[in-house]
Protein backbone atom coordinates (compact mmCIF):
# COMPACT_ATOMS: atom_id res chain seq x y z
CA UNK A 1 0.00 0.00 0.00
CA UNK A 2 1.56 3.45 -1.26
CA UNK A 3 1.86 5.88 1.54
CA UNK A 4 2.29 9.73 0.89
CA UNK A 5 2.96 12.84 2.89
CA UNK A 6 0.05 14.40 1.81
CA UNK A 7 -3.19 13.21 -0.07
CA UNK A 8 -5.80 15.66 -1.59
CA UNK A 9 -8.91 14.57 -2.66
CA UNK A 10 -10.18 16.97 -4.83
CA UNK A 11 -8.60 18.86 -8.12
CA UNK A 12 -10.19 21.90 -8.07
CA UNK A 13 -8.90 25.55 -7.06
CA UNK A 14 -7.95 24.88 -3.88
CA UNK A 15 -6.30 21.38 -4.11
CA UNK A 16 -4.75 22.33 -6.98
CA UNK A 17 -2.99 25.14 -5.01
CA UNK A 18 -2.49 22.78 -2.16
CA UNK A 19 -0.57 19.95 -4.08
CA UNK A 20 1.77 23.01 -5.78
CA UNK A 21 2.36 24.04 -2.42
CA UNK A 22 3.16 20.78 -0.81
CA UNK A 23 5.81 19.64 -3.50
CA UNK A 24 6.96 23.26 -2.74
CA UNK A 25 8.15 21.78 0.64
CA UNK A 26 9.12 18.74 -0.95
CA UNK A 27 6.58 16.55 -0.16
CA UNK A 28 5.40 13.55 -1.81
CA UNK A 29 1.83 14.34 -2.96
CA UNK A 30 -0.96 12.44 -4.54
CA UNK A 31 -4.25 14.31 -6.16
CA UNK A 32 -7.17 12.29 -6.28
CA UNK A 33 -10.16 13.76 -8.59
CA UNK A 34 -13.57 11.96 -9.77
CA UNK A 35 -13.12 13.94 -13.35
CA UNK A 36 -10.54 16.01 -14.98
CA UNK A 37 -8.11 18.53 -13.06
CA UNK A 38 -9.42 21.53 -12.44
CA UNK A 39 -12.89 21.15 -10.84
CA UNK A 40 -15.88 23.60 -11.18
CA UNK A 41 -13.85 26.53 -11.88
CA UNK A 42 -12.19 25.53 -15.12
CA UNK A 43 -15.29 23.44 -16.70
CA UNK A 44 -18.45 24.89 -15.42
CA UNK A 45 -17.62 27.94 -12.96
CA UNK A 46 -15.34 30.62 -13.16
CA UNK A 47 -13.70 30.20 -17.22
CA UNK A 48 -16.53 29.00 -18.79
CA UNK A 49 -19.30 31.92 -17.83
CA UNK A 50 -16.03 34.80 -18.55
CA UNK A 51 -15.28 33.26 -21.65
CA UNK A 52 -19.55 33.65 -22.41
CA UNK A 53 -19.44 36.95 -21.01
CA UNK A 54 -16.85 38.23 -23.08
CA UNK A 55 -18.25 36.87 -25.84
CA UNK A 56 -21.86 38.08 -24.97
CA UNK A 57 -19.88 41.99 -24.69
CA UNK A 58 -19.03 41.70 -28.45
CA UNK A 59 -22.36 41.20 -29.87
CA UNK A 60 -23.81 43.41 -27.59
CA UNK A 61 -20.94 46.34 -28.72
CA UNK A 62 -22.76 45.02 -32.29
CA UNK A 63 -26.62 45.00 -31.69
CA UNK A 64 -26.38 47.93 -33.94
CA UNK A 65 -24.62 45.76 -37.35
CA UNK A 66 -25.98 42.48 -36.24
CA UNK A 67 -29.66 41.19 -35.53
CA UNK A 68 -30.60 38.81 -32.48
CA UNK A 69 -31.29 35.70 -34.97
CA UNK A 70 -28.03 36.30 -36.59
CA UNK A 71 -25.78 35.31 -33.96
CA UNK A 72 -23.99 31.77 -34.34
CA UNK A 73 -24.39 30.52 -30.65
CA UNK A 74 -22.79 26.99 -32.11
CA UNK A 75 -19.55 28.98 -32.44
CA UNK A 76 -20.16 31.06 -29.19
CA UNK A 77 -20.33 27.46 -27.45
CA UNK A 78 -17.46 26.15 -29.31
CA UNK A 79 -15.19 29.03 -28.06
CA UNK A 80 -16.57 28.50 -24.71
CA UNK A 81 -14.87 25.13 -24.49
CA UNK A 82 -11.89 25.82 -26.80
CA UNK A 83 -10.63 28.30 -23.65
CA UNK A 84 -11.54 26.04 -20.78
CA UNK A 85 -8.99 23.40 -23.01
CA UNK A 86 -6.54 26.16 -23.17
CA UNK A 87 -6.92 26.34 -19.19
CA UNK A 88 -6.67 22.70 -18.74
CA UNK A 89 -2.99 22.28 -20.48
CA UNK A 90 -1.54 23.43 -17.78
CA UNK A 91 -3.93 21.02 -15.09
CA UNK A 92 -3.91 17.66 -16.72
CA UNK A 93 -2.30 14.65 -15.44
CA UNK A 94 0.55 14.83 -17.87
CA UNK A 95 1.40 18.54 -16.58
CA UNK A 96 0.76 17.31 -12.72
CA UNK A 97 3.13 14.56 -13.21
CA UNK A 98 5.61 16.13 -14.78
CA UNK A 99 5.68 19.00 -11.93
CA UNK A 100 6.14 15.87 -9.36
CA UNK A 101 2.47 15.33 -8.43
CA UNK A 102 0.90 12.20 -8.96
CA UNK A 103 -2.46 11.99 -9.80
CA UNK A 104 -5.08 9.33 -9.83
CA UNK A 105 -8.64 9.50 -11.10
CA UNK A 106 -11.32 8.35 -9.03
CA UNK A 107 -13.51 8.65 -6.12
CA UNK A 108 -12.25 8.74 -3.40
CA UNK A 109 -13.84 7.28 0.20
CA UNK A 110 -12.37 6.81 3.62
CA UNK A 111 -11.93 3.39 5.32
CA UNK A 112 -10.71 5.03 8.72
CA UNK A 113 -8.98 8.01 9.72
CA UNK A 114 -5.68 7.09 8.13
CA UNK A 115 -7.11 5.32 5.01
CA UNK A 116 -8.59 5.84 1.75
CA UNK A 117 -9.79 3.52 -0.84
CA UNK A 118 -10.05 5.32 -4.32
CA UNK A 119 -11.85 2.46 -6.69
CA UNK A 120 -10.54 -0.65 -4.47
CA UNK A 121 -6.95 0.47 -4.40
CA UNK A 122 -5.95 1.26 -1.06
CA UNK A 123 -3.93 4.41 0.44
CA UNK A 124 -2.21 5.99 2.96
CA UNK A 125 -1.02 9.56 3.74
CA UNK A 126 0.66 10.81 6.79
CA UNK A 127 -2.00 13.85 6.28
CA UNK A 128 -4.95 14.31 4.35
CA UNK A 129 -6.76 17.45 2.60
CA UNK A 130 -10.38 17.54 1.58
CA UNK A 131 -11.18 19.89 -1.32
CA UNK A 132 -14.12 18.01 -2.98
CA UNK A 133 -15.78 21.76 -3.68
CA UNK A 134 -19.48 21.96 -3.88
CA UNK A 135 -22.23 21.56 -6.50
CA UNK A 136 -25.66 23.07 -7.44
CA UNK A 137 -28.51 23.18 -4.63
CA UNK A 138 -31.49 21.99 -6.20
CA UNK A 139 -34.67 23.00 -4.32
CA UNK A 140 -37.41 20.93 -3.90
CA UNK A 141 -40.10 22.54 -6.47
CA UNK A 142 -43.23 20.71 -7.32
CA UNK A 143 -42.16 19.10 -10.99
CA UNK A 144 -38.59 19.86 -10.89
CA UNK A 145 -37.90 16.12 -10.86
CA UNK A 146 -39.58 15.18 -13.55
CA UNK A 147 -38.60 18.41 -15.35
CA UNK A 148 -35.57 18.44 -17.73
CA UNK A 149 -33.26 21.38 -16.37
CA UNK A 150 -29.72 22.90 -16.75
CA UNK A 151 -27.57 24.20 -13.60
CA UNK A 152 -24.07 25.65 -14.39
CA UNK A 153 -22.51 22.58 -14.69
CA UNK A 154 -24.47 21.77 -18.06
CA UNK A 155 -25.10 24.57 -20.02
CA UNK A 156 -21.75 25.33 -21.08
CA UNK A 157 -22.22 22.06 -22.66
CA UNK A 158 -24.67 22.86 -24.94
CA UNK A 159 -24.47 23.06 -28.81
CA UNK A 160 -26.72 25.61 -29.42
CA UNK A 161 -28.08 27.99 -27.22
CA UNK A 162 -32.04 27.92 -26.50
CA UNK A 163 -34.52 30.51 -28.01
CA UNK A 164 -35.41 31.38 -24.23
CA UNK A 165 -34.71 30.72 -20.88
CA UNK A 166 -36.39 30.82 -17.38
CA UNK A 167 -33.70 31.04 -14.71
CA UNK A 168 -34.12 30.28 -11.46
CA UNK A 169 -32.27 32.30 -9.11
CA UNK A 170 -30.93 35.85 -8.77
CA UNK A 171 -27.47 35.65 -7.63
CA UNK A 172 -23.94 35.93 -8.74
CA UNK A 173 -24.20 33.07 -11.34
CA UNK A 174 -28.18 33.69 -12.16
CA UNK A 175 -27.12 37.45 -12.63
CA UNK A 176 -23.89 36.87 -15.00
CA UNK A 177 -25.58 34.65 -16.87
CA UNK A 178 -28.74 36.14 -17.66
CA UNK A 179 -26.97 38.95 -18.83
CA UNK A 180 -24.79 37.01 -21.34
CA UNK A 181 -27.61 34.97 -22.94
CA UNK A 182 -29.91 37.75 -23.14
CA UNK A 183 -26.58 39.25 -24.94
CA UNK A 184 -26.80 36.51 -27.16
CA UNK A 185 -29.88 36.41 -28.22
CA UNK A 186 -31.63 34.31 -25.64
CA UNK A 187 -35.20 35.64 -24.32
CA UNK A 188 -34.35 35.82 -20.20
CA UNK A 189 -37.43 35.22 -17.57
CA UNK A 190 -35.02 35.79 -14.44
CA UNK A 191 -37.06 34.55 -11.01
CA UNK A 192 -35.63 35.51 -7.40
CA UNK A 193 -37.41 34.55 -4.58
CA UNK A 194 -36.27 38.52 -2.36
CA UNK A 195 -37.22 41.93 -3.51
CA UNK A 196 -34.04 42.01 -5.43
CA UNK A 197 -31.28 40.40 -7.34
CA UNK A 198 -27.78 39.86 -5.49
CA UNK A 199 -29.85 41.00 -2.30
CA UNK A 200 -27.27 41.23 0.07
CA UNK A 201 -25.11 43.44 -2.12
CA UNK A 202 -25.57 47.91 -1.71
CA UNK A 203 -29.74 48.16 -3.01
CA UNK A 204 -28.48 51.37 -4.22
CA UNK A 205 -26.00 50.13 -6.85
CA UNK A 206 -28.25 47.21 -7.12
CA UNK A 207 -31.36 49.12 -8.29
CA UNK A 208 -29.29 50.13 -10.96
CA UNK A 209 -27.69 47.19 -12.32
CA UNK A 210 -31.40 45.91 -12.36
CA UNK A 211 -32.54 49.18 -14.60
CA UNK A 212 -29.46 48.38 -16.96
CA UNK A 213 -30.61 44.51 -17.09
CA UNK A 214 -34.45 45.12 -18.00
CA UNK A 215 -33.12 47.96 -20.94
CA UNK A 216 -31.19 44.78 -22.11
CA UNK A 217 -34.09 42.88 -22.44
CA UNK A 218 -33.91 40.72 -19.58
CA UNK A 219 -37.32 40.35 -17.55
CA UNK A 220 -36.86 40.33 -14.24
CA UNK A 221 -39.60 38.58 -11.58
CA UNK A 222 -38.50 39.87 -7.90
CA UNK A 223 -40.16 39.24 -4.90
CA UNK A 224 -41.25 35.89 -6.80
CA UNK A 225 -41.51 32.38 -5.55
CA UNK A 226 -41.03 29.26 -7.26
CA UNK A 227 -43.80 26.79 -6.76
CA UNK A 228 -44.18 24.21 -9.39
CA UNK A 229 -42.62 23.41 -12.79
CA UNK A 230 -44.28 21.59 -15.68
CA UNK A 231 -42.68 19.82 -18.66
CA UNK A 232 -44.48 20.75 -21.88
CA UNK A 233 -43.44 20.18 -25.68
CA UNK A 234 -41.91 23.29 -26.47
CA UNK A 235 -39.72 23.58 -23.39
CA UNK A 236 -41.17 24.11 -19.46
CA UNK A 237 -43.43 26.31 -17.97
CA UNK A 238 -42.68 27.89 -14.94
CA UNK A 239 -45.56 28.48 -12.23
CA UNK A 240 -44.64 31.58 -9.47
CA UNK A 241 -46.18 33.27 -6.53
CA UNK A 242 -45.62 37.32 -6.48
CA UNK A 243 -47.98 39.17 -4.19
CA UNK A 244 -50.54 36.39 -2.80
CA UNK A 245 -50.95 35.63 -6.69
CA UNK A 246 -49.67 32.80 -8.89
CA UNK A 247 -48.36 33.85 -12.83
CA UNK A 248 -46.55 32.11 -15.16
CA UNK A 249 -43.34 32.06 -17.91
CA UNK A 250 -42.79 29.86 -20.56
CA UNK A 251 -39.56 29.25 -21.82
CA UNK A 252 -37.61 26.34 -24.11
CA UNK A 253 -35.21 25.51 -20.96
CA UNK A 254 -35.25 26.06 -17.45
CA UNK A 255 -31.50 26.83 -15.59
CA UNK A 256 -31.19 26.37 -11.93
CA UNK A 257 -28.89 29.01 -10.21
CA UNK A 258 -30.10 28.71 -6.52
CA UNK A 259 -26.86 27.98 -4.96
CA UNK A 260 -24.56 25.67 -3.77
CA UNK A 261 -24.15 22.78 -1.58
CA UNK A 262 -21.02 21.43 -0.19
CA UNK A 263 -19.73 17.81 -1.88
CA UNK A 264 -19.54 15.64 1.17
CA UNK A 265 -21.53 13.02 0.09
CA UNK A 266 -20.00 9.53 -0.78
CA UNK A 267 -16.28 10.14 0.94
CA UNK A 268 -18.33 7.77 4.00
CA UNK A 269 -16.50 10.88 6.82
CA UNK A 270 -18.14 8.87 9.25
CA UNK A 271 -15.73 6.29 9.39
CA UNK A 272 -13.02 8.77 9.46
CA UNK A 273 -14.86 10.17 12.13
CA UNK A 274 -14.94 13.71 10.35
CA UNK A 275 -18.03 15.78 11.90
CA UNK A 276 -19.85 17.75 9.46
CA UNK A 277 -23.08 19.11 8.40
CA UNK A 278 -25.45 20.55 5.57
CA UNK A 279 -22.99 23.34 5.64
CA UNK A 280 -20.16 21.59 5.25
CA UNK A 281 -17.13 20.37 7.42
CA UNK A 282 -16.09 21.40 10.60
CA UNK A 283 -12.82 22.64 10.68
CA UNK A 284 -11.22 24.81 13.45
CA UNK A 285 -8.82 27.88 13.10
CA UNK A 286 -6.15 26.49 11.56
CA UNK A 287 -8.85 24.39 8.66
CA UNK A 288 -8.19 20.99 10.31
CA UNK A 289 -11.19 18.62 10.95
CA UNK A 290 -12.06 16.50 13.80
CA UNK A 291 -9.14 14.76 13.05
CA UNK A 292 -6.06 16.93 13.49
CA UNK A 293 -3.94 15.48 10.88
CA UNK A 294 -7.12 16.27 8.20
CA UNK A 295 -7.43 19.19 6.24
CA UNK A 296 -10.40 20.75 4.75
CA UNK A 297 -10.64 23.70 2.29
CA UNK A 298 -12.35 25.52 -0.18
CA UNK A 299 -16.28 24.91 -1.13
CA UNK A 300 -16.61 21.94 1.32
CA UNK A 301 -16.05 24.37 3.98
CA UNK A 302 -17.23 27.80 3.27
CA UNK A 303 -18.00 30.23 4.31
CA UNK A 304 -16.97 32.04 0.89
CA UNK A 305 -17.87 29.93 -2.11
CA UNK A 306 -14.98 31.59 -4.05
CA UNK A 307 -12.05 30.51 -5.99
CA UNK A 308 -9.89 32.82 -4.78
CA UNK A 309 -11.05 31.79 -1.11
CA UNK A 310 -10.08 28.25 -2.06
CA UNK A 311 -6.95 29.24 -3.07
CA UNK A 312 -6.31 30.97 0.37
CA UNK A 313 -7.44 28.11 2.62
CA UNK A 314 -5.68 25.26 0.93
CA UNK A 315 -2.32 27.01 0.83
CA UNK A 316 -2.56 28.00 4.64
CA UNK A 317 -3.92 24.12 5.11
CA UNK A 318 -0.47 22.77 3.81
CA UNK A 319 1.51 25.05 5.85
CA UNK A 320 -0.32 24.12 8.68
CA UNK A 321 0.07 20.69 8.11
CA UNK A 322 3.75 20.82 7.91
CA UNK A 323 5.21 23.78 9.18
CA UNK A 324 5.88 24.56 12.91
CA UNK A 325 4.71 27.97 13.39
CA UNK A 326 1.07 27.68 12.32
CA UNK A 327 -1.14 30.38 11.32
CA UNK A 328 -5.31 31.07 11.70
CA UNK A 329 -7.38 31.74 9.31
CA UNK A 330 -8.99 35.10 8.50
CA UNK A 331 -12.27 36.12 6.91
CA UNK A 332 -11.85 40.31 7.87
CA UNK A 333 -10.59 40.77 4.61
CA UNK A 334 -12.50 39.48 1.92
CA UNK A 335 -13.28 40.72 -1.75
CA UNK A 336 -15.57 39.33 -4.68
CA UNK A 337 -16.89 40.38 -7.82
CA UNK A 338 -19.61 40.14 -9.79
CA UNK A 339 -19.12 39.80 -13.58
CA UNK A 340 -22.04 41.58 -14.83
CA UNK A 341 -21.04 44.80 -17.16
CA UNK A 342 -20.61 47.06 -15.56
CA UNK A 343 -19.19 44.77 -13.18
CA UNK A 344 -20.06 45.00 -9.00
CA UNK A 345 -16.95 44.45 -7.19
CA UNK A 346 -17.30 43.85 -2.92
CA UNK A 347 -14.98 44.18 -0.30
CA UNK A 348 -16.16 44.32 3.50
CA UNK A 349 -19.41 45.91 4.74
CA UNK A 350 -22.18 47.16 3.17
CA UNK A 351 -23.47 50.74 4.42
CA UNK A 352 -26.40 48.56 6.52
CA UNK A 353 -23.59 46.39 8.32
CA UNK A 354 -21.77 49.05 8.84
CA UNK A 355 -24.70 51.00 10.67
CA UNK A 356 -25.49 47.95 12.72
CA UNK A 357 -22.08 47.19 14.34
CA UNK A 358 -21.03 50.63 14.68
CA UNK A 359 -24.16 53.24 14.44
CA UNK A 360 -23.28 56.08 14.07
CA UNK A 361 -19.34 56.23 13.58
CA UNK A 362 -19.51 55.53 10.19
CA UNK A 363 -18.62 57.67 7.55
CA UNK A 364 -20.04 57.06 4.09
CA UNK A 365 -18.23 58.50 0.78
CA UNK A 366 -20.10 58.68 -2.57
CA UNK A 367 -18.83 59.30 -5.93
CA UNK A 368 -20.72 59.17 -9.44
CA UNK A 369 -18.25 58.26 -11.96
CA UNK A 370 -20.24 60.41 -14.64
CA UNK A 371 -18.54 63.18 -13.13
CA UNK A 372 -14.73 61.72 -14.18
CA UNK A 373 -13.59 62.93 -17.68
CA UNK A 374 -12.90 59.27 -18.65
CA UNK A 375 -16.71 58.35 -18.40
CA UNK A 376 -17.18 61.23 -20.75
CA UNK A 377 -15.47 60.30 -22.97
CA UNK A 378 -17.81 57.51 -23.56
CA UNK A 379 -21.21 59.14 -22.54
CA UNK A 380 -23.47 58.73 -19.55
CA UNK A 381 -23.48 56.06 -17.02
CA UNK A 382 -25.14 54.27 -14.21
CA UNK A 383 -21.57 53.87 -12.20
CA UNK A 384 -21.05 54.64 -9.16
CA UNK A 385 -19.20 53.50 -5.94
CA UNK A 386 -19.35 54.03 -1.98
CA UNK A 387 -16.96 53.60 0.39
CA UNK A 388 -17.52 53.27 4.59
CA UNK A 389 -15.02 54.88 6.63
CA UNK A 390 -14.77 54.23 10.05
CA UNK A 391 -14.26 57.75 12.68
CA UNK A 392 -10.48 57.60 11.65
CA UNK A 393 -11.17 57.38 7.82
CA UNK A 394 -10.30 53.62 7.68
CA UNK A 395 -11.95 51.59 5.07
CA UNK A 396 -14.98 49.14 6.60
CA UNK A 397 -15.88 47.83 3.13
CA UNK A 398 -16.59 49.44 -0.20
CA UNK A 399 -18.66 48.37 -3.15
CA UNK A 400 -17.92 49.51 -6.74
CA UNK A 401 -20.30 49.56 -9.73
CA UNK A 402 -18.16 50.10 -12.96
CA UNK A 403 -16.23 49.23 -15.99
CA UNK A 404 -13.18 47.12 -14.25
CA UNK A 405 -14.80 47.05 -11.06
CA UNK A 406 -13.22 44.02 -10.26
CA UNK A 407 -9.68 45.46 -11.04
CA UNK A 408 -10.29 48.72 -9.05
CA UNK A 409 -11.53 46.88 -5.68
CA UNK A 410 -8.33 45.76 -5.39
CA UNK A 411 -7.14 49.09 -4.64
CA UNK A 412 -9.29 49.50 -1.49
CA UNK A 413 -8.60 46.02 -0.37
CA UNK A 414 -5.06 46.58 -0.03
CA UNK A 415 -5.99 50.07 2.07
CA UNK A 416 -8.33 47.86 4.16
CA UNK A 417 -6.01 45.03 4.84
CA UNK A 418 -2.88 47.40 5.63
CA UNK A 419 -5.30 49.19 7.64
CA UNK A 420 -4.40 52.48 6.12
CA UNK A 421 -7.22 55.74 6.25
CA UNK A 422 -8.64 56.50 2.60
CA UNK A 423 -6.51 59.97 2.85
CA UNK A 424 -3.58 58.28 2.00
CA UNK A 425 -4.69 58.59 -1.48
CA UNK A 426 -5.01 62.16 -1.80
CA UNK A 427 -1.08 62.29 -2.41
CA UNK A 428 -0.92 58.66 -4.85
CA UNK A 429 -0.17 60.03 -8.34
CA UNK A 430 -2.88 58.23 -10.40
CA UNK A 431 -2.74 58.24 -14.58
CA UNK A 432 -4.76 60.54 -16.15
CA UNK A 433 -8.04 59.96 -17.49
CA UNK A 434 -8.46 56.55 -16.06
CA UNK A 435 -11.73 55.29 -13.05
CA UNK A 436 -8.68 54.90 -10.73
CA UNK A 437 -8.76 58.68 -10.62
CA UNK A 438 -11.72 58.80 -8.19
CA UNK A 439 -9.64 57.13 -5.15
CA UNK A 440 -7.81 60.47 -5.17
CA UNK A 441 -11.01 62.56 -5.26
CA UNK A 442 -12.27 60.43 -2.41
CA UNK A 443 -9.13 60.46 -0.60
CA UNK A 444 -8.90 64.41 -1.04
CA UNK A 445 -12.22 65.07 0.22
CA UNK A 446 -11.91 62.59 3.01
CA UNK A 447 -8.06 64.70 4.00
CA UNK A 448 -10.55 67.83 3.65
CA UNK A 449 -13.02 67.06 6.32
CA UNK A 450 -10.59 65.29 8.32
CA UNK A 451 -8.84 68.72 8.74
CA UNK A 452 -11.94 70.28 9.59
CA UNK A 453 -12.73 67.81 12.18
CA UNK A 454 -9.36 69.02 14.22
CA UNK A 455 -10.22 70.52 17.05
CA UNK A 456 -7.66 73.62 16.61
CA UNK A 457 -9.17 74.15 13.06
CA UNK A 458 -12.77 74.08 14.61
CA UNK A 459 -11.10 77.16 17.52
CA UNK A 460 -10.08 79.11 14.03
CA UNK A 461 -13.87 78.96 12.47
CA UNK A 462 -15.13 79.54 15.86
Amino acid sequence: MKVYDLAIIGAGAGGLSAAYTAIGFGKKVLLIEDNKPGGECTWSGCVPSKALINEAKKFNQMKAFIARDQIDTRKVMQHVRSVREDIYQHEDPTSLKKDGIDFLKGHARFKDSKTIVVDGIGIKAKKFLIATGSSPFIPEIQGLSETPYLTNESIFELENLPKSIAVLGGGAIGVELSQALNRLGVRIHLIEMMPSILFREEADLIKRLEDRLTQEGVWLHTASKAVKVEKRDKGIALTYEKSGKEQMVKAEALLVAIGRKPNTTNLNLEAAEIAYDKKGISVDGYLRTSQKHIYAAGDVVGPYQFSHMANVQAILAVKNAFLPIKHKITYEHVAWVTFTEPELARAGMTEKEARDKYKDRVKVYEYDFNNLDRTKTKGESIEGIKVILDNKFKVLGASILGDRGGEMIGEIQVLKTLGKPITKMADIIHPYPTYSEVFVKLGKKAKVDQLLAMPLVKLFRK
